[in-house]
């Protein structure tokens, strides 16, 4: 099975925003990260933005972000909502104008075949979620070219009143 580059770059960008510390990403900057084209980024975005799981703000000072709930969303469900086509084969066509009839139709059992393995494939996608994907944060914010503040030990000394076990 082939996922679209809809798909994708849809990902692509979820898992760019799941590694961005605070602030606002462009579509820009995502564009340079990939090496993908800012326009097909654009229609990607704004999708992902229509079902909620990006925030985009408008503006000057816009950018994009994650939804908060974003991280918890499991592959299969981001596949699901940004693939159209899950016919592996002819004869999965919802009309039957979409293909031409076969003429073992009536007793194939290779339907059933590729129906299992199409629902395996989506199984497993839901056993991973974009906050999974997005870790190690650090290695894979550097491999785009995200800078991220880690403060050092010793910075915390002036007494900011942070301590490591606090939540």
């Amino acid at each position: 099975m082939r996922l679209t580059d809809y798909t994708d770059y849809s990902l692509r960008v979820m898992l760019y925003l799941a590694v961005r510390p605070e602030g606002l990403a462009t579509i820009q900057e995502i564009s340079e990260a990939y090496g993908i084209s800012k326009n097909h980024l654009m229609k990607v975005v704004q999708r992902l933005g229509e079902l909620g799981w990006v925030e985009t703000l408008r503006g000057r000072n816009g950018g994009l972000r994650l939804d908060p709930r974003t991280p918890l969303l499991t592959i299969g469900e981001v596949v699901r909502k940004t693939e159209n086509d899950f016919s592996i084969v002819g004869c999965f066509a919802g009309d039957h104008e979409a293909h031409r009839h076969c003429v073992i139709q009536s007793h194939c059992q290779l339907r059933g075949v590729f129906a299992a393995a199409r629902d395996a494939f989506l199984a497993e996608l839901d056993r991973h979620t974009i906050g999974d994907l997005a870790s190690p944060a650090d290695e894979l914010a550097g491999l785009l070219g995200i800078v991220r503040f880690m403060p050092h030990p010793s910075s915390d000394k002036g007494g900011s009143g942070q301590s490591a076990g606090r939540t």
